[in-house]
């Protein structure tokens, strides 16, 4: 049944208000209300307690990443309401946001971190997830969530080392670093290095992944601090983008081993530098604000082939493999700064945020297509054995004949320069002691032109947007509030990677999306909060063809649900993060429901502190069965997983622990790409980590 937001609302903002503190900083997780990084989200740029913010959000802490074994983006979804992974065709983090698909809504410290890639936490504070439209803090996109990572600061109080080593069944293995050092009572150095070899279930899978980020911290005067930061990201890894459906619409369960691709020619590999500076200065107790310097390199490559094709019913033997190759070279520069006043005015109480951005980017991104010699195009037939007769650029067809390929024909090749101008102002009103009201806005200027080099031809397009945003939350009592928002985003017709303008693209509108949301957020103790949400979303965006998983269509559709969430110490031994979201959508032009929006999802995570050395947790995920194209011919089947973890404290400075996932050994498929590109999910898997502090 679809939802509206005429009901009567149990609603959210998902307050996981969740940190670690012990004696050795390596033990309970517990809620608390007394940290900033916690208690109050850096995303939403004012001094503003989660509890009185009009939209959904979560919160994962860094000491919750370790305790729960989640080591990439997809682990964090899979805990979380609202929101589930889609496939990134292998060589990126993905993410539906309340049914919207976004592989470009990801944000580093407020800052968009648009480029593809598998973003990873060894140098992350905290993970937070938005949901619902940001146009107003973060700009274009946004249109279902966003997810910003807070990363690791040069820390002024003191000296420490901390260190983990990891080991998996399937041979893969990671180590980390975090050296914080203080030379002076001003200054501070801070080191967060990694390095991780990746291995997994599938045939050839493999990978290495590089992080090397050091920061410093300097304390200029008592009421200005200068944060400075430089990362070398170098990650390398397999791609593999699943298997095919077959007459059913499902996965077919007999191909589960196979990998359908060039074991030499599907790889992905990412050469990054990023630069992040931010200043911070206090004019006055009630007059605060930052400047934000960042800048970042990319280097990206990614090369694939995958099943484009396969009839069980008429060649349930052979399978059709297209590819091709992509490159993208991006320079961004971001340069933002923002003002909070906080002052009496006519009465009532102010909260004011008063921002601007400029954004730079250069982005040269182009593609090739193979070239069959036994068919002179880009697709081929192959029989279905494992391994597949397809290597290094060469094997034997469905036909018995012997054929070479090579990444000859040019699809696409753009040259994209991109400035963006923005200006936002939002105001938290205190009208009493229990009501507030926000109004706010953003304006955009976006401005790209893009040089087609295959058609030799440049268009240009300026789009000047104002994104609003209205909220008003009532708190009956201090513990309790409820709240309404309205807020707007937009996507202008280049897409998230502002690719191309083609067609009609640069004399369209941008789309523009509409959310409305109502809810309650209940503190029932300082460690224990239940929130719920019931929103609305409407979109107008690009989707992948059903038929061409390189085609784009643009497509109207329209998003209701409802989220829950309890979260806290139900005791002081008994951690638990419980989530429920109940997600329903159609496509306007012909009522279909919306790819990968599985109607419920449902998950579970305790922990248990049996005695001060030894801990458990189990949990369990759930989601229900989707489809996996736009013409809802193909489905994804519902599944559900079962994790748990334990740990035990062999000093105060020594933890070894235990994660293992998918405890009952099912076989899933948790997303997918297109018709014939379904992800198989890992079998029984376990991970011993060792973590300490010198």
């Amino acid at each position: 049944m679809k939802l509206k937001l005429t009901a009567v609302a149990t609603a959210i903002l998902c307050s996981h208000a969740v940190v670690a503190e012990s004696k050795n900083e390596m033990e309970t997780i517990e809620v608390t209300g007394t940290y900033l990084s916690v208690n109050k989200s850096n995303s939403i740029k004012s001094p503003t307690p989660i509890i009185d913010v009009p939209q959904s959000l979560s919160i994962i802490t860094a000491e919750e990443l370790t305790q729960r074994g989640m080591t990439s983006v997809s682990d964090v979804i899979d805990y979380t309401p609202g929101v589930n992974t889609s496939q990134g065709e292998g060589h990126r983090d993905a993410i539906v946001f309340r049914g919207v698909r976004s592989t470009a809504d990801f944000f580093i410290d407020g800052n968009r971190d648009d480029v593809q890639y598998y973003r990873s936490f060894y140098n992350v504070e905290q993970v937070e997830i938005l949901r619902g439209p940001n146009a107003l803090l973060f700009g274009r996109g946004g249109t279902g969530g966003i997810l910003n990572r807070v990363s690791k600061k040069a820390d002024l109080s003191s000296d420490f080392t901390t260190y983990k080593a990891a080991l998996n069944t399937f041979g893969g293995y990671n180590t980390e670093i975090d050296l914080n050092y203080v030379p002076s009572d001003t200054s501070a150095v801070r080191i967060n290095a990694m390095y991780e070899h990746l291995d997994g279930h599938r045939d050839f899978y493999d990978g290495d992944r590089y992080g090397f980020n050091p920061t410093a911290r300097f304390e200029l005067m008592s009421d200005t601090i200068l944060d400075v930061s430089y990362e070398y990201i170098n990650h390398e890894r397999f791609i593999d983008r699943g298997v095919p459906t077959g007459t059913d619409g499902k996965p077919v369960e007999a191909f589960k081993d196979i990998v359908f691709g060039d074991p030499e020619n599907n790889y992905n590999d990412l050469d990054a530098h990023v630069f992040r500076a931010n200043l911070e200065h206090s004019f006055s107790d009630n007059l605060k604000g930052n400047f934000n310097a960042f800048y970042g390199d990319y280097d990206k490559v990614y090369s694939n082939f995958y099943a484009s094709g396969y009839d069980q019913a008429s060649t349930p033997a052979q399978v059709t493999l297209d590819g091709y190759i992509d490159t993208t070279l991006r320079q961004n520069l971001i340069l933002s700064s923002n003002l909070v006043s906080e002052f009496d005015f006519g009465g009532l109480g102010h909260v004011v945020i008063f921002g601007a951005e400029y954004i730079d980017t250069a982005s040269d991104q182009n593609r090739f297509n193979p070239v069959f010699s036994s068919t002179g195009n880009d697709k081929e037939a192959f029989t279905i054995e494992r391994p597949l007769n397809f290597n290094g650029f060469s094997g034997v067809n469905a036909d018995g004949d012997s054929i070479t390929t090579e990444f000859s024909a040019l699809n696409d090749d753009t040259r994209v320069e991109l400035q963006v101008t923005s200006l936002y102002v939002q105001d938290e009103i205190e009208i009493t002691d229990q009501l507030d009201v926000i109004v706010g806005a953003r304006f955009d200027s976006f401005d790209i032109e893009v040089f087609n080099a295959k058609a030799l031809e440049t268009r240009t397009r300026k789009d000047e947007e104002i994104s609003p945003r209205a909220g008003i939350v009532y708190k009956p009592q201090e513990n309790i509030s409820v709240y309404a928002s309205y807020s707007e985003s937009f996507l202008p017709r280049s897409g998230e990677q502002y690719a191309n303008i083609n067609g009609d693209s640069n004399r369209l509108d941008p789309d523009v999306f509409e959310n409305q949301e109502i809810g309650v957020k209940w503190d029932f103790t300082t460690d224990l909060s239940f929130t719920a949400a019931i929103f609305d979303n409407k979109k107008s965006s690009p989707e992948y063809d059903d038929n061409d998983a390189e085609r784009l269509v643009v497509v109207s559709s329209e998003f209701s649900g409802f989220e829950l969430q309890l979260s806290g110490q139900v005791t002081e031994e008994w951690f638990v993060s419980a989530n429920y979201s109940s997600l329903d959508g159609d496509y306007e032009e012909t009522g279909n429901k919306p790819r990968e929006l599985p109607e419920n999802t449902f998950s579970v995570w305790n922990a248990y502190q049996v005695n001060d050395k030894f801990g458990l947790g189990l949990g369990l995920t759930y989601q229900d069965e989707s489809f996996i194209d736009n013409g809802n011919t193909r489905v994804l089947p519902s599944y559900t997983r079962v994790d748990a973890s334990a740990y035990y404290n062999l000093s105060e400075d020594l933890r070894i622990q235990l994660n293992l996932e998918n405890l009952t050994d099912e076989l899933y498929f948790p997303n997918a790409h297109s018709s014939h590109q379904v992800t198989v999910g890992a079998p029984v898997n376990a991970a011993i980590t060792v973590i300490g502090k010198l």
